[in-house]
């Protein structure tokens, strides 16, 4: 009997989303308008790197539509397939739409992301995003209450990705925004730090002695005047020409960043928040690459976060138990071309792989007569084992 696939046949009402003017009058100097002590996630670039390459490796997965059988799953491939991994909707693509998930979950949207679908006549049209700023959930006892600019809706009409469960809410996502709070402070001074010695305008600091009985160096413009004339330079390296017997220059060795050990406290917050996001500390330029370690990477944090998606997307569009999405995070692994050949190889002999299968498993495409599962040293069809001559005593010569 052949099956169909339809989507969960729930009317859904779309979310009227409204907007908002907010003005405000700007000053002579920006920085009176800039919050002290206030540092956004989304715009600190270490954190802003992890979560770009998590999000950028989980958007790049292909999303496989799968379906059980009595001799294992297989892929099916349909319009809800087409859907959900190539176009989700008429404005983006699966990757950008894959990517905005997750970067809303672990930032802008302190762990929630949530999409709408549009449905009619029980069919799935598209999967719309919902900005985290038009969004607010309410509890209703051991569930909840989603509103969309102000329209309440049913945990059910929408997807819901959760990233870092809360214990009191376990249905709604906290994020890494307080966890990451006080790194991200220190990263951000750090920098600030960093500038302000390598923006100085005196390198290196000068005292320079001045004969105070002078009117003319007894005023701020007069003083002004002496660094104008003596002092500041049209271009690097160029001497200082002045008066001998009216200056006494000397020079102050400032203290370095080095004396400050700066770039050791940079590298311990970096690590921390390659611990906090599970990334490996090289992806933050802490240490040098390893395959090991971004291979775990790939098996543990991001295939984590992508099983949190492929469930969501299952429960709530799907109704048939039969079918299931799964991510393929196979090409993300860090493999040496040598090494898939040799697995593909051995595969192949064994009669486990086709030769079109070891051909897409290396990235090549399909040949005619490859498609046999063959054996052994002879490389034969795998159904004419039995017709060997040494194993036939009556075959003749091979006995």
């Amino acid at each position: 009997m052949k099956k169909t696939i339809q989507a969960r046949p729930r009317a859904r009402a779309e979310p009227q989303q409204t907007r908002s003017l907010v003005g405000f009058w700007q000053g002579s100097n920006l920085d009176d308008l800039t919050c002290a002590g206030y540092v956004s996630l989304s715009h600190n670039p270490e954190i802003v790197t992890a979560v770009d390459t998590i999000a950028r490796l989980v958007g790049s997965m292909t999303i496989h539509l799968m379906r059980n059988t009595p001799q294992g799953d297989i892929r099916e491939v349909n319009a809800l397939s087409r859907l959900v991994d190539i176009s989700p909707n008429s404005y983006m693509t699966r990757s950008n739409f894959i990517s905005w998930i997750v970067k809303t979950m672990l930032l802008e949207g302190s762990g929630n992301a949530l999409v709408w679908p549009q449905t009619s006549g029980g069919y799935i049209h598209s999967l719309h995003p919902i900005s985290p700023a038009y969004t607010a959930f309410v509890p209703d006892g051991f569930s909840y209450r989603i509103l969309v600019a102000g329209k309440e809706f049913d945990p059910g009409e929408m997807l819901h990705f959760v990233a870092n469960p809360g214990s009191l809410y376990p249905w709604k996502g906290e994020g890494y925004r307080v966890a990451l709070k006080d790194v991200a402070e220190n990263l951000h001074q750090a920098a600030a730090t960093e500038k302000g010695f390598m923006s100085s305008k005196w390198k290196p600091s000068l005292i320079v002695k001045v004969d105070a009985l002078t009117d003319e160096f007894s005023s701020p413009a007069g003083r002004k005047k002496l660094l104008d004339s003596y002092v500041a330079s049209g271009s690097a390296g160029e001497p200082w020409l002045i008066p001998a017997e009216q200056f006494d220059v000397q020079q102050v060795k400032p203290l370095s960043l080095s004396d400050l050990a700066l770039a050791d406290f940079v590298k311990l917050d970096k690590q921390t928040v390659a611990s906090i996001l599970g990334v490996p500390p090289f992806v933050l330029g802490v240490g040098d690459f390893q395959r090991d370690a971004w291979n775990s990477f790939i098996s543990t944090r991001i295939m984590q976060i992508a099983q949190n998606i492929q469930q969501e997307l299952t429960r709530k569009l799907l109704y048939s138990p039969d079918y299931y999405f799964r991510f393929n995070n196979r090409s993300l692994y860090n493999y040496d071309l040598s090494e898939l050949a040799t697995v593909a190889d051995n595969q192949f002999v064994r009669g486990i792989m086709t030769g079109n299968e070891v051909r897409d498993w290396i990235g090549l495409s399909p040949r005619d007569g490859l498609d046999e599962l063959v054996i052994l040293e002879n490389y034969i069809p795998r159904g004419m084992i039995g017709d060997q001559n040494k194993l036939n005593p009556e075959g003749g010569e091979d006995k």
